[in-house]
């Protein structure tokens, strides 16, 4: 049996427009964010001031913001976006 790919999470500060702050991931040195229309791609470099989160924490986040719990294992791979 394989281990699945490491995904880690992360929340964005608050800002007026996202007070809880935004989540992301990191896949493979690849940064995405959580858009309504799914992961969208960032830049590598992880932004100032975001927090890393466990994945309870974000399963907890997804569930404050209405967002589906399945979305967190649909961060795409590098060059799959």
């Amino acid at each position: 049996m394989t281990r699945p790919e490491a995904v880690r999470f992360l929340r964005t500060q608050a800002t007026m427009a996202f007070p809880e702050g935004r989540l992301l991931a990191l896949r493979e040195g690849q940064l995405y964010v959580l858009a309504p229309d799914g992961w969208t791609r960032l830049r590598t470099e992880r932004p100032r001031g975001s927090t890393w989160l466990t994945r309870e924490e974000a399963e907890d986040w997804c569930e404050n913001q209405a967002w589906p719990l399945h979305l967190l294992n649909e961060v795409p791979h590098p060059g799959h976006v």
